[in-house]
């Protein structure tokens, strides 16, 4: 519909409604230290190129507009600050993935993909990014520089999700080949394979100390994997 809602999670009360320009909002993500949250929007239909589709930023306190970040020809599907805040990445339907400061100021557009970009995720040490899209593929750059460091293949299918574990050893991307792949960064190759969900994998998340990792598919389950990484 447009907005973007904030909740209390314990009451459920509705705090503030956000106002998205009128257009679908495809994604959203907390600042690092919750002050602020940014939201990738969908100008126009999906795959219409050369329509600028921006970024919104929200002050979480005052529900007040903070940025707006413009430079994407396509829906923007995927936003990420970087663990310190300083940096925000977006993916988008136009293929590419934009490192941006928080004025708006564009500091690297990455252009390797050749299909759109599904998931952008930063290493917890903020020097690498990761983006996975629908050719199949994860590249992984050098954030201060924007060079590219490696492309990981293997999947079969759109890469929809992509997460980095908390110690930066591993990276976990879910696909719509029905799997996760867990890639040993320091190699570029897979280390398990996790198979088990019979539709699309949307979402892959890491627990706090990287012992677990959750999975969601379009199958309407959620699974939970022991991941033994010693």
């Amino acid at each position: 519909d447009g907005t973007v809602r904030l909740w209390d999670a314990a009451t459920g009360e509705l705090l503030h409604t956000l106002s998205a320009f009128g257009q679908p909002v495809t994604t959203v993500q907390w600042s690092p230290d919750g002050r602020f949250l940014a939201a990738g929007l969908d100008k126009g239909q999906f795959l219409v190129f050369n329509k600028p589709s921006p970024i919104a930023i929200w002050s979480v306190a005052t529900g007040e507009r903070w940025q707006t970040i413009t430079g994407h020809n396509a829906a923007v599907r995927t936003v990420a600050w970087s663990p310190d805040g300083r940096f925000l990445a977006s993916g988008s339907d136009d293929n590419t993935v934009r490192l941006w400061d928080t004025t708006g100021q564009l500091i690297h557009t990455f252009r390797r993909h050749t299909a759109p970009v599904r998931s952008v995720t930063w290493s917890p040490d903020g020097r690498l990014l990761a983006s996975g899209a629908g050719d199949k593929t994860i590249h992984l750059w050098r954030a201060a520089s924007g060079e590219l460091l490696a492309t990981l293949r293997g999947h079969q299918g759109t890469i929809r999700s992509i997460s980095w574990s908390p110690d930066g050893r591993f990276l976990a991307s879910g696909a719509n080949d029905f799997t996760t792949v867990i890639w040993d960064v320091a190699s570029g190759q897979p280390w398990r394979t996790l198979v088990g969900h019979t539709d699309y994998v949307r979402g892959v998340a890491w627990s706090a100390d990287g012992r677990l990792l959750a999975t969601s598919s379009d199958d309407n389950t959620v699974r939970i994997w022991q991941i033994d990484n010693e």
